[in-house]
C-alpha cells in the first residue's frame, strides 16, 4: 500500500532534517557494515552499486509516477526498494526490486511525461534568494509583493509562494506559532519544528497546504504550496518533488544562468547557417559566433532542443557533412569547452561518448564539459550523427546530481528535418574541427 500524503511529507521532512544534521541517511544500505549483509545479493545491494546521480534520478522518476514517497537524495532505503517493486507490479512484471533496462526506460518515459504535463523546471528566485522546482504549466501567473513571490493558476486553485523574513531573535518556534494562526481556520495535520527547520501541512478551507521553512542567521526563507483538494491527484507527486527540490540557501547563490555563457555550434551551410542548442541560446540579449561576429537565432525546435543561427556576410565557414542515421553505441564529440576550462583558450577538442536509450531520448555518457552543448557528434565515418546537448537536470533533489547537466543526443534525422523545414541546404565536408564554432550568449 502506498504511503498517504501526510505520512509521505513527514518522511521527507524528518529525513531531510536528519540528513542535514548527520551528513547521511540513517539506516541506509550504504552505511550498513559488510558483516550485517546476508551472503546472497539482495535488491538493496544491487541498487546500492548504482552511482549516486543514477540513484537520485531513479528516486525522482518513481516519485513522479507516485510510487516513491521519500527524500530524493541518491541513497538506498527499504522505501525505495518497495517503490521499485510497486512499479514492477503495476507494469505486470516480476517484483525483483531491481529494474532491468527495459523497465528503467519505461519508468523514465512515464516520469518524463508526468513532468512535461505540469511543466516542471528548476528555477531561481533571485529576489528571495532561493532555488525551487516549479510546475510552470500549472501556475503560469507570477507576481511579487514585498518580500514574497507568488505563482498561481488562472483560477487560483493552485498557489505557490516563497517568502523571506528577517528580524532579530527570530526562531522557528515563533514562525510556526504565527503560521498556525494565519489565516483563521487553518487546520494543522502535521508539524515538525527543529532549531533551523520547520514543516507544516494540513487544510485551509477547501484547500490543502504544505509549508517548509529554514532559518539561518535570523532570516527565514519559506515555501508554501496551497491547492484545492480536487487537484490532489495531480499535486501529490508535485508536492513531493517540490519538497525535495526546495533549496532556501543555495551554496552558490540562486542564479542558475550566467550573464555570459559559452556553447558550441556546427556550421551546416557556407552561407552562414549554424545549428546549436536551444537551451544554450535562450534569453540571450545578443549571440556572438567567435571569429565571425553577431548572429541571429532565426528558428528553434523545442521538441529536439535545437536552434538555428544565421550569420550575415560571413566568410571562411566550413559546413559539415550530415550522416544518414544516428550512431548507436559510441560517437566522437567535437566541441569547444568553456574558456575557464582551458585557461581562456578556444581550442576545439574531441572526446568519446557512449549512446544509450533513456526512455524516449538518446543519452550521452559521460556528459562532456561545459561549453560542449551544441557540439558535433560524429559517426564512424566522420559524418554528423547528431548534436550533443547539455541541459539542466530536472531531478527534484538537493545533491550535486540535481544541478549537474545531463547530456542527450539530438539525432541527425531531427537535424536534417529541422534544416529542411527552414530551407537550409547542407553542403558539408568531413572536417568537423573546422565546422565547429564557439557560440557566446550574452544576457547582460
Amino acid at each position: 500500500m502506498r504511503t498517504t500524503m501526510a505520512a509521505a511529507l513527514m518522511i521527507v521532512a524528518t529525513t531531510m532534517y536528519a540528513q542535514a544534521q548527520t551528513g547521511g541517511t540513517a539506516g541506509s544500505a550504504k552505511n550498513k557494515p559488510a558483516a550485517a549483509r546476508p551472503p546472497a545479493q539482495t535488491p538493496a545491494d544491487t541498487v546500492s552499486a548504482m552511482a549516486p546521480a543514477a540513484l537520485q534520478a531513479l528516486q525522482s522518476d518513481l516519485a513522479w509516477t507516485s510510487h516513491y514517497n521519500g527524500l530524493i537524495n541518491g541513497e538506498v532505503s527499504d522505501r525505495l526498494i518497495a517503490a521499485i517493486k510497486a512499479f514492477q507490479n503495476d507494469q505486470g512484471g516480476k517484483q525483483t526490486g531491481v529494474l532491468n533496462p527495459q523497465e528503467r526506460g519505461v519508468l523514465a518515459a512515464a516520469a518524463r511525461k508526468a513532468r512535461a504535463n505540469v511543466g516542471w523546471k528548476i528555477v531561481a528566485d533571485a529576489a528571495i534568494g532561493v532555488r525551487l522546482g516549479l510546475p510552470a504549466r500549472l501556475v503560469p501567473q507570477q507576481s511579487r509583493e514585498g518580500e514574497s513571490t507568488k505563482w498561481s493558476s488562472s483560477t487560483g486553485t493552485i498557489q505557490i509562494f516563497v517568502m523571506r523574513r528577517k528580524e532579530a531573535g527570530l526562531t522557528t518556534a515563533r514562525l510556526v506559532d504565527h503560521e498556525r494562526k494565519q489565516p483563521a481556520g487553518r487546520k494543522i495535520d502535521y508539524s515538525a519544528v527543529k532549531p533551523d527547520v520547520f514543516v507544516l501541512s494540513g487544510t485551509q478551507g477547501l484547500k490543502k497546504f504544505y509549508m517548509r521553512g529554514q532559518l539561518r542567521d535570523s532570516e527565514a526563507r519559506i515555501l508554501t504550496i496551497l491547492y484545492d483538494q480536487a487537484t490532489e491527484g495531480v499535486m501529490e507527486p508535485v508536492v513531493i518533488a517540490m519538497s525535495s527540490a526546495f533549496d532556501p540557501f543555495p551554496a552558490n547563490g540562486p542564479a542558475l544562468r550566467k550573464m555570459v555563457e559559452y556553447a558550441s555550434g556546427v556550421t551546416v551551410s557556407s552561407d552562414g547557417a549554424i545549428i546549436t542548442g536551444r537551451d544554450a541560446t535562450d534569453g540571450c540579449r545578443s549571440i556572438v559566433v567567435a571569429g565571425h561576429g553577431n548572429a541571429d537565432r532565426i528558428a528553434d525546435d523545442k521538441d529536439h532542443g535545437l536552434a538555428l543561427l544565421r550569420i550575415y556576410g560571413a566568410h571562411g565557414l566550413h559546413p559539415i557533412a550530415l550522416g544518414r542515421d544516428a550512431a548507436k553505441g559510441g560517437v566522437d564529440l567535437v566541441g569547444i569547452t568553456d574558456p575557464q576550462s582551458q585557461g581562456g583558450g578556444s581550442a576545439v577538442s574531441r572526446i568519446k561518448a557512449s549512446v544509450t536509450q533513456g526512455g524516449d531520448e538518446l543519452m550521452l555518457t559521460p556528459a562532456p564539459a561545459l561549453g560542449f552543448s551544441g557540439a558535433a557528434a560524429l559517426d564512424a565515418n566522420g559524418k554528423l550523427a547528431g548534436l550533443a546537448l547539455l541541459k539542466p537536470a530536472d531531478i527534484a533533489g538537493l545533491s550535486d546530481a540535481a544541478t549537474a547537466a545531463q547530456a542527450v543526443l539530438a539525432p541527425v534525422e531531427a537535424v536534417r528535418d529541422f534544416l529542411k523545414a527552414n530551407d537550409v541546404t547542407s553542403d558539408g565536408t568531413l572536417d568537423a574541427e573546422a565546422a565547429v564554432v564557439r557560440v557566446i550568449c550574452v544576457r547582460r
